[in-house]
C-alpha cells in the first residue's frame, strides 16, 4: 500500500529533484522504490486509478476549446501527454505546444511515463519553439484539421512575450480557429495558490490564475484535478 496520495509522491519527488538535482523522471522512480515499486510507471499501474487519458478523450468533440487546471504536482502535464499520446493511438493527429519545457525534459516525462520516447515522438508532434503564439500554432496545425488534438503548455505563458497580441485576443483567434477547423484545443492552466486556503475539493474557473483581463467563458469544457480527484464538466 502507498504512504500517500499520487499527488503527494509527485510532490516529494519534485523536491528531491530540486534538492539532490536529478532529473524528475529519475526522482519518481526513486520514491516509486521507496514505495516498494520497481519504478514509477509500475506504481501509477498498481494504483488502480482510472485512465483519465480515455476518460477525458471521450468527452471531446470538433471545435472544443479546453480548459485543463490543477495546482503543481497534481498531474495536469502528464495528463495533457497522455491524452495528446491516446489521441494519436486511435489516429488523431496529437501536437503538443509547449512554453514551459524544452525537448529534453519531454523525454524525461515520456520516459516517467513508462513510453519509448523515440517512438512517442513519432506519433506526437511536439514544438517547443519561443514563437508559440495563437498565429504560431494556427500555421503550424493548418486547416485540414480533422480528428486533431492541440495541446498548449500553458495558457498563462501565452501572455508573457509583449510581442504578441494580448491573452484574450489569442484565445478569441485560437476559439474561432477551433470552431471553423473542427479541431480540438486544450489548454494547461495554472491555478491560483489562493485555492489551497479554502476548504473545496476541486478547484474551479474562478481559480484559474489570469493577470490580463481573460473571458473564461470562450472555454466551453472545463477538466479539474487535484488530491487525485478530477471533475470534467460543459460549461454553461
Amino acid at each position: 500500500m502507498r504512504s500517500a496520495p499520487i499527488f503527494a509522491l509527485r510532490r516529494q519527488a519534485k523536491t528531491l529533484s530540486r534538492e539532490q538535482r536529478l532529473k524528475y523522471g529519475k526522482a519518481l522512480d526513486q520514491v516509486a522504490r521507496r514505495e516498494g515499486f520497481q519504478s514509477w510507471s509500475h506504481l501509477m499501474a498498481d494504483s488502480g486509478q482510472p485512465d483519465l487519458a480515455a476518460l477525458l478523450l471521450s468527452e471531446l468533440t470538433a471545435g472544443d476549446l479546453v480548459l485543463l487546471g490543477a495546482r503543481p504536482g497534481h498531474g495536469k502535464t502528464l495528463l495533457a501527454m497522455e491524452a495528446a499520446l491516446a489521441a494519436a493511438r486511435t489516429g488523431w493527429r496529437a501536437h503538443f505546444f509547449t512554453l514551459d519545457y524544452s525537448k529534453s525534459d519531454m523525454v524525461d516525462r515520456l520516459r516517467q511515463l513508462g513510453h519509448d520516447p523515440d517512438r512517442a515522438l513519432d506519433d506526437l508532434q511536439l514544438d517547443t519553439s519561443d514563437c508559440i503564439c495563437a498565429d504560431y500554432i494556427i500555421q503550424q496545425v493548418g486547416q485540414h484539421v480533422d480528428r486533431t488534438l492541440v495541446v498548449v503548455d500553458y495558457l498563462q505563458l501565452l501572455d508573457q512575450d509583449r510581442r504578441h497580441p494580448d491573452l484574450q485576443s489569442q484565445i478569441v483567434a485560437l476559439s474561432g480557429f477551433a470552431r471553423r477547423a473542427g479541431a480540438v484545443i486544450l489548454f494547461i492552466s495554472q491555478i491560483d495558490r489562493r485555492f489551497e486556503a479554502t476548504d473545496r475539493n476541486l478547484p474551479g474557473l474562478l481559480d484559474v490564475r489570469i493577470v490580463n483581463p481573460l473571458d473564461l467563458s470562450l472555454f466551453n469544457k472545463t477538466c479539474f484535478l487535484h488530491n487525485d480527484q478530477v471533475q470534467m464538466k460543459s460549461v454553461a
